[in-house]
């Protein structure tokens, strides 16, 4: 190849680079994986070592993260803060402890401090005389934006620090983050964790920052005055004192072959844990050598980041089921040939749902790109049409249901004016079989009434044997048939009886949650609870079809009050939903009657003043009072905050409704 040719493949390589590094540090969107994105950078700089000529200000030996967004401050460093070097295998982390030793010239024993990489945002946080003045994010690596209110409404983040050992001037940096069980919320609003986080970051008000649960783990330090600390793993300690999270996984190693060990325990495990990690960060823990070792133009020697092997990898699919879940949704799963992902074998993909399968063409037999990231479950990315076979045919989605056969549809969205992704079985009730067991697997799940000894599996094997079929059949179980099959003996028998016994002393919330209602999540049964007190008055509002009044409800709108209304229009969930209530002990919500708001209705309008509406609304419960989310004649007060809605106001006064502010409530509460 021609040093032209070699030069325009470099600067396209490089071209692609500063288009990633736009996408995923400026708009929070990256269009690739880190493995691909790593690969790109690992290109680019081995080029750049076997032709000395190629240069370009762009280049990730000489660059850092991206230029901070246009729509924050931008505030410099005090210290450059920098990425780190990577290091894929056992060979790369002894090259790097060979540099060290080098460059000190000195042959010494070295010891490291490890922590988990996570896969969030970096940010610094300045601290003058123990109070939070500043917040940065990383952006270039020379200055970055200035998010400071945004990153004070994450708990984990001190505003002040009162311990006298606490330097007057600090810069503390660390990675914020959503945990996985969080993410599950937002997924539709995000492609992962990590955008979720900076897409969070990035608001311009921080009031919206404040509604997502973001977490910050502190892992070093920037600027320090009067540093008075050795070793990097005393400075971790020091932070928790201070009243900053650490890593619960931080480790002091010695060793190379020890941090391989610990490396390869992390690969197996990391989709265990409760946030996404995508390797692990060595330093060097005597931080006298980490000055000495100081920085190249855009890594600290002293420290690397050991990734993990590759979490995508190419299958072929050989075959497509369909699954059918408990709210009836048909989910498509691929059936592969077995491939090794992030140290895991996986034989299954899902395809999500019919338009994913249309969208990106998936077929059987085709060569396809499998990931398994944060979610656990591997899926399926693209398609290599390359390796198409000519004969191959299109997926037909089912439109009957392949458990029951009946109609399947997909439902329209008012909200969107859109019919959903989802195709859905429309029997509601137990006659499916495939949905009456998975109903059967979230009644007895931990959130709903929580029966130690039954699983997933123990659902199918019964649902097989025929001795169960509805829920209320788990309280009239043959323990002398049970204790014959194979696997059950005396005390796991034993411990099944009690723990069905335990169960039938279950609060409200839980059980209306149990019977499997779509869209009344456990949130949602908790305002439900509150509301209605008890099973008889619940029953006492469905009987009468006053399904409307479920409207009063803050935070229940038509589409959870539809679903409720179509739940038991069904004979058998009807049912199912008596016998329960006389089979089990369900605990009414706590009724205070002797609050300063007893049998008065509130509804609020308007941002409050230093109080969160979830407050207030807990404020009028724990006086007697209640909440109601339409303007009628039930409502005594209308509380109004800043800028409130002026119809509800001109509809208070039609009806005589008295208007508070947000004082003269106070003055009712005392």
């Amino acid at each position: 190849m021609s040093n032209k040719k070699i030069k325009q493949d470099y600067l396209n390589k490089i071209k692609e680079l500063h288009k990633h590094n736009k996408l995923y540090y400026e708009e929070s969107s990256p269009t690739i994986s880190d493995k691909d994105y790593d690969l790109l950078k690992i290109e680019v700089i081995n080029l750049e070592k076997k032709y000395k000529y190629l240069r370009n200000n762009l280049s990730p030996s000489t660059t850092v993260g991206f230029k901070p967004s246009r729509n924050f401050l931008k505030s410099k460093h005090r210290v450059q803060m920098l990425s780190l070097s990577n290091a894929f295998n056992e060979e790369d982390l002894i090259n790097f402890e060979k540099k060290i030793i080098n460059y000190l010239n000195n042959d010494i024993e070295l010891e490291y401090s490890v922590e988990p990489k996570i896969d969030g945002i970096s940010a610094s946080l300045t601290y003058i005389n123990g109070n939070l003045k500043t917040g940065v994010s990383r952006g270039d690596g020379t200055e970055g934006e200035l998010i400071t209110e945004n990153l004070k409404t994450i708990k984990d983040i001190p505003h002040a620090v009162k311990d006298k050992n606490f330097p007057k001037d600090i810069e503390i940096r660390g990675e914020v983050f959503i945990k996985k069980k969080n993410f599950k919320e937002l997924k539709n609003n995000f492609a992962n964790p990590r955008n979720a986080a900076s897409g969070s970051l990035r608001q311009k008000n921080p009031e919206e920052t404040k509604k997502i649960p973001l977490h910050f783990i502190a892992y070093t330090y920037g600027f320090i005055q009067n540093n008075i600390f050795k070793y990097q793993s005393d400075f971790l300690k020091a932070l928790q004192k201070w009243g900053f999270q650490t890593s619960k996984y931080n480790k002091v190693i010695k060793d190379i072959k020890e941090l391989v060990l610990l490396h390869k325990k992390f690969e197996n495990e990391r989709f265990e844990l409760e946030y996404d990690i995508d390797g692990l960060v060595y330093k060097i823990n005597d931080l006298k050598l980490q000055k000495r070792l100081g920085f190249t133009s855009n890594a600290p020697r002293w420290a690397i980041a050991h990734k993990f092997s590759a979490n995508s990898a190419y299958s072929q699919i050989l075959n497509i089921g369909v699954q059918v879940g408990r709210t009836g949704a048909l989910t498509p799963v691929a059936k592969i040939k077995p491939a090794n992902i992030g140290g895991v074998i996986v034989s299954n993909a899902t395809l999500h749902n019919e338009d994913e399968i249309t969208r990106k063409d998936i077929r059987v037999g085709d060569t396809v790109k499998v990931e398994r990231a944060g979610d656990v479950i591997p899926h399926v990315i693209e398609v290599d049409i390359k390796k198409r076979k000519n004969n191959s045919k299109k997926f037909v989605f089912p439109t009957i249901c392949p458990s029951c056969g009946s109609k399947t549809e997909k439902e329209f969205n008012n909200v969107t004016n859109k019919f959903d992704a989802v195709r859905r079985c429309t029997n509601e009730g137990y006659d499916c079989e495939k949905i009456a067991i998975e109903k059967i697997k979230h009644f007895i799940s931990k959130e709903a009434l929580n029966i130690d000894g039954w699983g997933k599996k123990v659902v199918e094997k019964f649902w097989d044997l025929k001795i169960i079929r509805l829920p209320q059949h788990i309280f009239s179980l043959d323990y002398n048939k049970i204790s014959n099959l194979d696997g059950w003996g005396d005390l796991s028998v034993s411990n099944l009886k009690y723990s069905i016994e335990k169960s039938k002393t279950v609060s409200l919330e839980k059980f209306i949650y149990s019977i499997g209602i779509r869209h009344i999540g456990i949130e949602n049964a908790k305002l439900i609870a509150d509301y209605v007190k008890s099973t008889k008055n619940f029953l006492e509002l469905v009987d009468k079809k006053h399904f409307d009044q479920f409207l009063n409800i803050d935070g229940i709108g038509d589409t959870q009050i539809k679903s409720i209304k179509k739940f038991f229009e069904n004979k058998t969930n009807y049912d199912i939903f008596i016998k329960l209530s006389k089979i089990l002990t369900i605990q009414k919500r706590a009724i205070n009657k002797k609050g300063k708001l007893r049998d008065k209705n509130f509804m609020f309008t308007g941002k409050l003043r230093n109080l969160s509406r979830a407050e207030a609304k807990s404020l009028v419960e724990q006086n007697s009072g209640s909440i109601v989310s339409t303007v009628n004649k039930r409502l005594n007060f209308l509380v109004i905050g800043e800028k409130p809605t002026n119809k509800k106001i001109e509809q208070a006064k039609q009806l005589g409704i008295k208007i508070l502010s947000q004082d003269e409530w106070y003055k009712l509460l005392n």
